[in-house]
């Protein structure tokens, strides 16, 4: 039987005063590294409409860098919460459940949601969000804009759980390579994907991708090698990796007998073809 899925998230708190402060930390033009180490209380923030809550906002849109998306690790205290979540109308979100429970509504439903839940929340879909347990409720959560095109329709809201997305495992790479889609990636409403990538031991990317999505990847469980451009870096929950587009990158996986992330990915538009700074 497989061991329990586990979903990292920042260890908040303080390091020892005596820990090494020259860290892994990396910011370069084409990725960042964020260990996880570097979340801790000292660099949360407070959201505007939520009570008792607070986040560790991990990526924003940057020009000239990853322009598509912001996520953030959300710790939401007992009670704590909004119903005013997403100031944006036009931002969409998608939402990993990591500890504790939370109560979901939208759309006239309502959903409790534990670790493990995964939620996609159409842009103006009036959600609301609370903890409602006797723990913290963490979460991880993706924002971005929709974006409209001709004859495609906004996607409907999505309710769904680890535990029933089966993995699909790369041609020839059964139980080694493979990704757990909550969303269609035939359906063409969703301009972006937030899937879990799973590797077994002895898994790897066996080439060195470079392509126009941009991407986000919070390291649930496991260690492994990541290329990041040129750099190969060691990678283990809470870390985090954000990728402009094209930077190259692939993983190697040789200790841990499980390696999972949390990936977003920008699918499925037009690439815009306005000179950079203009609007859209």
């Amino acid at each position: 039987m497989s061991p329990p899925r586990t979903y990292a998230f920042p260890p908040a708190g303080m390091p020892p005063r005596e820990d090494d402060p020259h860290g892994a930390a990396v910011f370069t033009t084409a990725y960042a590294f964020i260990p996880a180490g570097t979340m801790r209380d000292i660099v949360t923030s407070l959201l505007p409409g939520w009570q008792q809550t607070r986040a560790w906002i991990i990526a924003k849109p940057l020009s000239g860098f990853a322009e598509s998306f912001a996520q953030y690790a959300v710790e939401m205290a007992p009670g704590g919460g909004s119903d005013t979540p997403e100031p944006d109308p036009q931002a969409q979100a998608a939402l990993l459940i990591t500890d504790g429970t939370a109560r979901l509504t939208v759309g006239g439903e309502t959903f409790d949601l534990r670790a493990g839940h995964v939620v996609y929340l159409p842009p103006s879909s009036g959600w609301t969000l609370w903890n409602a347990g006797e723990t913290p409720c963490r979460f991880h959560w993706i924002r971005k804009r929709w974006e409209a095109a001709p004859g495609v329709s906004v996607p409907p809201v999505i309710v769904t759980h680890d535990d029933e997305v089966p993995v699909n495992w790369m041609k020839g790479c059964e139980e080694l390579w493979g990704t757990q889609r909550f969303f269609d990636p035939e359906d063409i409403r969703h301009d972006f994907h937030a899937n879990i990538v799973t590797f077994g031991k002895g898994g790897r990317i066996p080439f060195a991708e470079t392509h126009v999505m941009e991407h986000g990847l919070y390291v649930l469980e496991g260690r492994a090698r990541y290329l990041l451009n040129q750099d190969w870096v060691d990678v283990g929950p809470g870390d985090f990796m954000w990728l402009r587009a094209f930077c190259p990158q692939a993983c190697i996986v040789e200790d841990s007998a499980r390696f999972r992330y949390l990936l977003y990915k920008d699918v499925n538009r037009h690439v815009s073809l306005a000179p950079v700074g203009a609007a859209r």
